[in-house]
């Protein structure tokens, strides 16, 4: 080898190392972000976790509310429901049901609607049914559908009676 090819390997050489001393840098800093990055990653997934515990006891808290509320109105309602019908004794209690306030007023008003109706029918039936007070008037009997000879027996009965 000459020198000058010497040179020119040299050279490429010197050209390499800072080439690979250039890469060993970029991939240092690289390794130092993804270092980082890693860190990052594992505090957010920490603080996911602590967000996710979190929301999980606040939505069982919220859970336990509802149902307590849902048992309070179903209790309210079955009252509202007992007092209705102490109130309007002519309604048959199954008629008026209903597991909320809103639905027992709905079936009150269908239940009201049925006793009125049926009481209007009875009331109707009787009227038709029904039988004056009393003794009828008298009047005589009528004796327009007998013959002329049953005529003149009964003519003869009254008189000679």
């Amino acid at each position: 080898m000459n020198e000058e090819e010497l040179q020119d390997v040299q050279e490429e050489l010197s050209a390499a190392r800072s080439e690979l001393d250039r890469m060993q840098g970029i991939t240092a800093d690289r390794e130092a972000r993804a270092a980082h990055l890693e860190s990052e990653l594992t505090a957010l997934r920490e603080e996911l976790a602590g967000a996710r515990e979190q929301a999980q006891s606040h939505a069982e808290e919220l859970r336990a509310q509802n149902e307590s509320l849902s048992a309070q109105v179903q209790s309210s309602a079955l009252r509202y429901r007992e007092l209705l019908l102490q109130q309007s004794p002519e309604l048959p209690e199954e008629l008026v049901t209903g597991e909320s306030v809103a639905e027992i007023d709905a079936a009150l008003e269908r239940a009201r609607e049925t006793v009125s109706k049926v009481r209007g029918h009875l009331e109707s039936h009787a009227q038709a049914t029904r039988v004056p007070v009393g003794a009828p008037v008298r009047s005589a009997p009528d004796h327009s559908g007998l013959s002329a000879e049953e005529k003149i027996k009964l003519g003869l009965q009254q008189k000679g009676g």
